[in-house]
C-alpha cells in the first residue's frame, strides 16, 4: 500500500501516489460490503482532490448496488447528523483532516452517525487489503442523489443546545478562520444565527490553504495578528473538516486546542449544577478537564486515544461531555462526533452567560503547560522501554490503558506508540512549561537508548 496510512476508522495518503481513485473505490467497496443494507452518505472537506475521490467512492458504492446521497462539501460532524437524519447505513467523509494539502483520505461512519468502532474498522481494513470487495452488479437499479442543504439539520441541533437570545444580545464580533476548508459553510450561518458580526477567513472551500491546516500556534500567527487588529471578541480557527477548533482571544493571543475542550467542560458542568454527570477525555489530553470534573463533583473517565474510543467510553458512562485535547468537543445532544460548531456555540454562551471575555474564562481554568514530542521508534522497542521508564520514575503512578502513562500529583507523562507510523509520541504536562519540557526531554533521552 506504499505510504497509505490506514487506521481503524479510515485511510489517508498523498493523492496521486498512495491514494488514487482506484484505491478510494476499493476502500469504499470494502466498507459497503461490511455495513448493513441501506443507502450511504458521502461528503468532502473542500480539498481540490475531494470531488475526484468522492466520485470514485460513489461509483464503487453504486456498482455494488447501494443508493448514495452526495452531500457535497460539508464538515465531518455534519456527516454524522445527515447519516442519522436519513437513516443511512453509513457514511464516508473524504478528508485528510489536518494533514497538508497534498493529502486526502476517507473516514468511515456507522449508521449511528459516528466514526465506526475499532472492530468494524478492522474488518473493513482486512477486506480492503485482501481484495475481497463487492463486485460490480446489475442486480438492482441504484443511484446517486445530491443533497441540496446538508447543513440545516446540523445548524438546528447546535442552536437548540444554547440560549440563542442571550448570545444574540451581546452582538459579539467574531473572526472565523476556516482556511478554505468546509467549516465556513455552516460556520458563517451559525455565527449569524447567534447575532454575531462574523468575518470569515478562507470562506471558499477550495482547499487552497493560506497556512498549514493544523490549527497550532505556529500556523496561526497571521490569524492572531488579524484578530488583534480587527479588535474582535474572539477568533475561532478550524481544521479543514471542521471537527477541531483552536481559540484566539481578542488581543490576538493564542489559547489553543487544549483550552477549547476545557472551556466547554467548565461551562457544561457549571450549567449542570448539582447533577453534573460524567466527563470523558482521552489519556493524552490536558488534566484541566479532569481537575474541572473534580471541582464540580463530576465523575471523570479516561479513554484510549482516538475518537472512537472516547465515544465508546462516553456511551458507557452516559457522559455529559467528552472530547480530545486536539480541540475536538463531543456533545451527545448534537452527536457523538468531534464538532467545532458545538465548541463555538458553547464558548459564546459561556461568554454571554458570565459576562466575561474568553481570556477571563481561560484565566479561571486550572493552569498547566503541555509539551509534545515524537521520536522515530518501532512499536516493539517502545514496549521494551516501558519498564525502564517505570523504574526511572518510580514515584509516579503507572497506567497502561494506552501505552504508558505516569501520573504525579501535579504533572503527568504519556509515552505511546503510533498505530499508523513507526514513531513514539511523548506528551508531558506540568504546572510550569520548564518542568514539562524537562520531563519530556529526559524521557526522550531515555527512549533513545532503546532505538
Amino acid at each position: 500500500m506504499g505510504d497509505l496510512i490506514i487506521s481503524v476508522s479510515g485511510l489517508r495518503g498523498i493523492v496521486g501516489q498512495a491514494l488514487t481513485p482506484e484505491v478510494a473505490a476499493r476502500y469504499a467497496s470494502a466498507f459497503g460490503a461490511e455495513i448493513p443494507p441501506g443507502p450511504v452518505v458521502v461528503c468532502r472537506d473542500g480539498r481540490a482532490s475531494g470531488k475526484m475521490l468522492a466520485d470514485a467512492a460513489c461509483g464503487a458504492l453504486v456498482a455494488a448496488g447501494r443508493d448514495v446521497t452526495d452531500a457535497g462539501v460539508a464538515a465531518t460532524p455534519t456527516l454524522g447528523v445527515v447519516v442519522r437524519q436519513l437513516a443511512a447505513a453509513g457514511g464516508i467523509q473524504i478528508s485528510a483532516s489536518h494533514n497538508p494539502a497534498q493529502y486526502n483520505g476517507l473516514k468511515l461512519f456507522s449508521a449511528a452517525g459516528q466514526v465506526i468502532d475499532p472492530d468494524s474498522g478492522a474488518k473493513v481494513e482486512e477486506r480492503f487489503r485482501s481484495g475481497d470487495v463487492a463486485a460490480a452488479t446489475q442486480a438492482r437499479h441504484s443511484n446517486v442523489r445530491a443533497l441540496a442543504d446538508p447543513h440545516e439539520p446540523h445548524l438546528r441541533l447546535v442552536l437548540a443546545i444554547v440560549d440563542v437570545a442571550q448570545i444574540r444580545r451581546q452582538k459579539f464580533r467574531v473572526l472565523l478562520d476556516s482556511n478554505h476548508g468546509s467549516g465556513a459553510l455552516l460556520g458563517r450561518r451559525l455565527l449569524e444565527a447567534l447575532g454575531c458580526t462574523a468575518t470569515v477567513l478562507g470562506a471558499q472551500p477550495d482547499g487552497q490553504f493560506e497556512h498549514a491546516p493544523e490549527p497550532l500556534e505556529e500556523n496561526l500567527r497571521g490569524v492572531c495578528l488579524q484578530a488583534r487588529d480587527a479588535a474582535v471578541d474572539v477568533a475561532f480557527c478550524q481544521d479543514p473538516d471542521a471537527d477541531r477548533l483552536a481559540i484566539v482571544e481578542g488581543q490576538g493571543r493564542y489559547l489553543g486546542e487544549e483550552y477549547t475542550l476545557a472551556l466547554c467542560v467548565d461551562h457544561r458542568l457549571r450549567q449542570a449544577g448539582g447533577r453534573p454527570g460524567a466527563v470523558v477525555t482521552n489519556c493524552s489530553t490536558s488534566r484541566m478537564s479532569q481537575d474541572l470534573a473534580g471541582k464540580y463533583g463530576a465523575a471523570f473517565f479516561p479513554s484510549k486515544v482516538g475518537e472512537a474510543h472516547v465515544v465508546a467510553e462516553m456511551k458507557k458512562q452516559n457522559a455529559l461531555l467528552g472530547g480530545e485535547g486536539n480541540g475536538g468537543v463531543i456533545d451527545p445532544r448534537v452527536g457523538y462526533v468531534r464538532d467545532s460548531f458545538v465548541a463555538m456555540a458553547l464558548v459564546l454562551e459561556a461568554m454571554a452567560t458570565r459576562g466575561l471575555a474568553v481570556s477571563e474564562l481561560a484565566a479561571e481554568l486550572p493552569r498547566y503547560e503541555i509539551v509534545k514530542a515524537r521520536l522515530e521508534m518501532a512499536g516493539e522497542a517502545v514496549a521494551k522501554a516501558w519498564k525502564g521508564l517505570e523504574a526511572r520514575f518510580a514515584d509516579a503512578r503507572p497506567d497502561r490503558l494506552d501505552g504508558l502513562r505516569l501520573d504525579w500529583p501535579e504533572k503527568w507523562l504519556s509515552v505511546r506508540a503510533s498505530n499508523t507510523e513507526p514513531i513514539v509520541r511523548v506528551f508531558a504536562e506540568a504546572r510550569s512549561r520548564a518542568d514539562a519540557e524537562r520531563l519530556c526531554r529526559e524521557t526522550c533521552d531515555l527512549l533513545k537508548k532503546f532505538v
